[in-house]
């Protein structure tokens, strides 16, 4: 099966790069392509893709603002959001409005293609960058506490919620990004702090980054 494929960017070079490299995947086919977010929506409505990549910063209408339009309309299609910035408040906001995914543009090949097909799938790929601030926090935490080892196996949605734990975003945050109620999110905490075997959220995703989760 093909994956179609509309590919959203303001910059022509970033387009047709990221056009050249997908051609030689047999399994992939760019139907549409759109310089700002105005042809976007129209792009996107007339040829509905499976997967939709996304600029997420374009002038007057952005990547975030054209799947607000889309969603409001009824008309929602399975994007992935491709930045050059490593920004978690972005990320939420693309998350909200209906992103399943979420990368830079110096992915690899590999990474955005194996992004593509799971997207188009069905799954949710929110990936998000951990920031300097975490990172810095974690220095100062002791890795001599006791863990699970092999810890039991974390669940699609608790992947998903750990990926914004280690991005700082709080229960509610996460609720709001997820669609779901805080009380499930804080369900969802306890389950991986006790899956993980650690007592508190820092060391969750401390032990996430040693394990390779995120």
């Amino acid at each position: 099966m093909t994956v179609r494929i509309v590919l959203v960017d303001d910059q022509t070079l970033v387009r047709q790069g990221i056009r050249s490299l997908l051609e030689l995947v047999s399994d992939i086919a760019v139907v549409g392509e759109a310089g700002d977010g105005d042809s976007a929506v129209d792009v996107i409505r007339r040829e509905r893709p499976d997967v939709v990549l996304l600029d997420v910063r374009m002038p007057r209408k952005s990547g975030v603002d054209v799947l607000r339009e889309l969603q409001a309309s009824g008309d929602p299609c399975p994007a992935i959001v491709l930045t050059t910035f490593d920004d978690d408040e972005l990320l939420l906001e693309a998350v909200k409005a209906g992103a399943k995914g979420y990368l830079l543009k110096d992915v690899s090949l590999e990474a955005l293609t194996g992004a593509i097909r799971a997207v188009a799938a069905g799954e949710t790929l929110i990936r998000p960058a951990v920031t300097e601030r975490v990172l810095r926090g974690l220095e100062h935490i002791g890795r001599d506490f006791d863990t699970l080892s092999p810890p039991d196996p974390l669940t699609k949605r608790e992947l998903e919620i750990l990926r914004l734990m280690a991005g700082g975003y709080s229960n509610r945050e996460i609720a709001g990004a997820l669609g779901t109620a805080e009380g499930t999110v804080k369900n969802h905490a306890s389950s991986i702090l006790s899956k993980l075997g650690v007592r508190d959220r820092t060391r969750a995703v401390l032990t996430a980054l040693e394990r390779g989760y995120i």
